[in-house]
């Protein structure tokens, strides 16, 4: 029979996150609580006044290898997993003199923050914690009689809960620490894994896992009847994850996703090479520019697709300014993310509540090496992230008339945007921005046509006597299968076209191309985005 309540009157405590440290054990020595650490936390705890056991003393046995063993002992771990109300288990206790453990505060060694600094191998070795994890995992399994900590989000409702119960905590609580824990080791044998996976390197491992931290409860997912959350992995990579919220709304679980595809896309642009924008809706692009300002860069990218662009998602790569803060507010946007926002954007935007402003610090880098995982029916997809770019020596000019230098830069343009278009995906671009986006289609040649499509609507919405595909180029991030895509990009004013090759029918194709008067690059490399 559990037991609801359990009396914590011994803690074993050993961390290398020291935040808010003393306070916690200052409130837990309050409540009659024995102290057990060691090393740097044992040195902390007396430090601030308190009694503190070395847990050396209480084994009697020192620690050695440089600390590498000091708590993976007995008396430590039959103080932890003894079952209070089994005979036999208080019989052994009693007889090798070992001492009940009933909480064990633990939060490890900072393995992914020394990854995450560059640490080389060895040292990232020596930043793997044994000890700990062993610790963690025996407090609970016997979650029964104790309790375990592994986050210092923790501590206050821990100390909340023997406040409310005369130094005692309930068996849900110890529940979720539980589970917590358990889940705490999982993401850090992931984040070790994962790591020795890639200084392996050569193919997929046999196992694989996956972790995360909560970051968000979401109100639902994509739609109301879904329950969802977002969690971090800790990577600390700019973008929607790590981003500051300055205002607005809770972000809902597809303000995420298309706010990070903006990012993403966005981040393909570096700041140093200009001001760029990008517009998403539902994942896809709606409208991308450049432009000798912030401000220009949003126009000429909300001129693509005015219809769209209305309730979506912008991402600027530099800092948003005032100028473009007061465009941008002129219409409904959901959020805005860039790398940071000067006082007088954010000012016009606190006329906005129901705007998110996010700022990340720094764009994305998207050549940095990543996981892509989706989950499917009993398993999961694991691919590395696309970051594939083209150098010049990559593009083979297949047809007679080779693009001119104007036409290259937008083909160029025109194929960084593709990559972030749903397949089958079609780009029309002018003057490095999008003048037609045509996404997610079953067919290529229907992607063309609605691309166009969408480039007359263009026309009509801002007064132009033509549509802006007149004089354009066109990327697609796969070949055409048959010339009739080609056909009816020509057909809508396209003058170049930059595509992968490698169709059977690729000859039929360029004599088209030949026949159309257009320029046609091959890249040799597809950009397929599911």
């Amino acid at each position: 029979m559990t037991s609801d309540l359990v009396r914590v009157r011994s803690a074993l405590i050993s961390v290398s996150d020291k935040t808010d440290l003393t306070d916690f054990a200052t409130a837990l020595a309050g409540h009659g609580v024995r102290l057990l650490s060691t090393g740097g936390t044992a040195k902390a705890l007396r430090d601030a006044g308190l009694e503190v056991t070395d847990v050396s003393e209480e084994t009697g046995f020192p620690e050695m290898m440089d600390g590498r063993v000091k708590t993976l002992h007995p008396t430590v771990h039959g103080g932890l997993l003894a079952l209070r109300d089994n005979p036999g288990h208080v019989a052994s206790m009693e007889e090798h003199n070992i001492a009940p453990i009933d909480l064990v505060v633990v939060n490890l060694y900072p393995f992914e923050a020394t990854v995450a600094a560059g640490a080389d191998y060895d040292t990232a070795i020596e930043n793997i914690d044994i000890g700990g994890p062993a610790m963690i995992r025996s407090a609970a399994k016997n979650h029964r009689f104790v309790s375990v900590i592994t986050d210092v989000a923790d501590y206050a409702p821990f100390l909340e809960a023997m406040n409310a119960n005369a130094g005692q905590v309930p068996y849900a609580l110890r529940q979720r620490l539980a589970q917590t824990a358990y889940a705490r080791t999982a993401a850090y044998d992931t984040a070790v894994s994962t790591w020795m996976a890639g200084q392996i390197g050569g193919d997929a491992p046999r196992r694989r896992t996956f972790g995360g931290t909560l970051a968000q409860t979401l109100r639902y997912g994509e739609n109301p009847h879904q329950s969802a959350a977002f969690y971090t992995d800790g990577a600390g990579t700019p973008g929607v994850a790590t981003a500051t919220q300055h205002q607005g709304k809770e972000l809902s679980y597809n303000n995420i996703n298309d706010t990070d595809a903006a990012f993403e896309l966005v981040s393909e642009f570096a700041a140093a090479d200009g001001p760029a924008c990008a517009i998403i809706k539902h994942a896809n692009p709606c409208g991308v520019a450049r432009g000798a300002s912030l401000k220009e860069a949003y126009s000429r990218a909300f001129d693509c697709d005015r219809t769209s662009a209305f309730g979506g998602i912008i991402a600027l790569n530099q800092t948003l300014d005032a100028e473009t803060a007061q465009e941008i507010v002129q219409i409904l946007t959901e959020v805005v993310i860039a790398p940071d926002a000067d006082a007088g954007a954010r000012e016009i935007f606190a006329s906005k509540p129901n705007l998110r402003l996010l700022t990340t610090g720094a764009l994305a880098d998207p050549t940095a090496a990543a996981m892509a995982v989706k989950q499917v029916s009993g398993g999961y997809l694991v691919q590395d992230k696309d970051t594939g770019r083209l150098a010049p020596e990559d593009l083979k000019v297949v047809t007679k008339r080779a693009p001119t230098e104007a036409e290259l830069t937008d083909l160029m343009f025109a194929w960084t945007v593709a990559k972030h278009v749903k397949s089958n995906a079609i780009v029309y671009a002018k003057g490095g921005a999008t003048v037609g986006v045509g996404a997610g289609q079953m067919s290529r040649v229907d992607s063309t046509r609605i691309a166009a499509r969408k480039s007359q609507d263009m026309a009509d919405v801002l007064g132009l006597p033509a549509a802006p595909t007149q004089g354009s180029v066109v990327a697609s991030d796969a070949f055409f299968p048959f010339p009739d895509g080609l056909l009816t990009a020509a057909e809508a004013g396209a003058t170049a076209i930059i595509q992968p090759g490698g169709s059977v029918r690729d000859d039929q194709v360029i004599a088209a191309a030949d026949e159309a008067g257009l320029a046609m690059i091959f890249t040799g490399m597809r950009h397929f985005r599911h």
